[in-house]
């Protein structure tokens, strides 16, 4: 039997945009001929929705985004849903991450602020120079992130912590799953990002799908990274990168060519556009 896809969501960094950031002419086309098709695209980011580039947001056709590893799915520009980390665990990860040498960030309503200090110092966290301009363009500069946390004192998109050592980093990811009612994950190979309990991407994805009437098996999902994994489990079809780490390859239902070889689109012209 013939399957159609009516709904595609994808990840952006490692897997849309190629290694420095772009988003290639064909995978372009493709975008706008499935959008020609009625069929549904967005974005599915661990991204605030002020991270997401203006190439995406402002795709004509493009009208649903989920940000923030699913705490806030956006049409047209205004959050239609959104399920965020309370005061109360936020409190008590941010006094775990600053036991270690890590940047944190902070993330409320679709914007990520980080302290002046640590925006200068991202490079020494994190090995790819286009994925450090990214952050360093993208975050609202503070003096200091317990300031601005007591001052909103509210609750929060997601919290994220960027750990100078591994083994730092898997022994704070235990002890802030140890919490309970929270979802740990990471989308770098030495970052730990913290939403609400219950809040993935593959969970929003499948909340709009039910929204707009479109059934699970009639969504595809693309990813490379730790945090696609609920994600292409949870779609009809969940298709990984060749550029994935092993949990999500192991994920997928298939696997497709490298970011840098617009895997995305590949598939998309190949299933979704000619049908199985």
């Amino acid at each position: 039997m013939e399957r159609k896809i009516r709904m595609v969501g994808f990840d952006l960094d490692g897997t849309l945009l190629t290694t420095d950031k772009r988003l290639t002419e064909y995978t372009n086309e493709i975008l706008k001929k499935a959008i020609g098709k009625g069929i549904i695209v967005l974005p599915v980011t661990g991204r605030p929705l002020s991270g997401v580039p203006k190439e995406i947001s402002e795709f004509e056709g493009i009208r649903y985004m989920i940000t923030s590893n699913g705490a806030r799915v956006v049409e047209n520009g205004k959050t239609i849903h959104e399920n965020l980390l309370s005061v109360e665990k936020a409190q008590k990860i941010l006094d775990i991450f600053e036991e270690y040498d890590t940047l944190q960030d902070i993330y409320y309503d679709g914007q990520g602020y980080m302290p002046r200090r640590f925006i200068e110092r991202i490079g020494d966290y994190v090995p790819s120079p286009a994925m450090v301009q990214y952050m360093k363009s993208t975050r609202e500069p503070i003096e200091d992130i317990r300031a601005k946390f007591d001052e909103e004192h509210r609750s929060l998109d997601k919290i994220q912590a960027l750990f100078c050592k591994k083994e730092e980093q898997k022994e704070a990811w235990k002890r802030v799953e140890a919490l309970k009612d929270v979802e740990v994950t990471g989308a770098l190979d030495k970052n730990i990002e913290v939403n609400a309990g219950g809040v993935h991407k593959g969970a929003a994805l499948l909340w709009l799908a039910k929204r707009l009437g479109i059934c699970r098996e009639e969504v595809m999902a693309f990813g490379d990274g730790l945090n696609d994994v609920r994600m292409l489990k949870e779609a009809g079809v969940g298709v990984a990168m060749a550029n994935s780490i092993p949990t999500v390859l192991n994920a997928a239902d298939m696997v497709t060519s490298s970011n840098d070889e617009e895997g995305v689109a590949k598939v998309m012209e190949k299933y979704v556009l000619n049908g199985f």
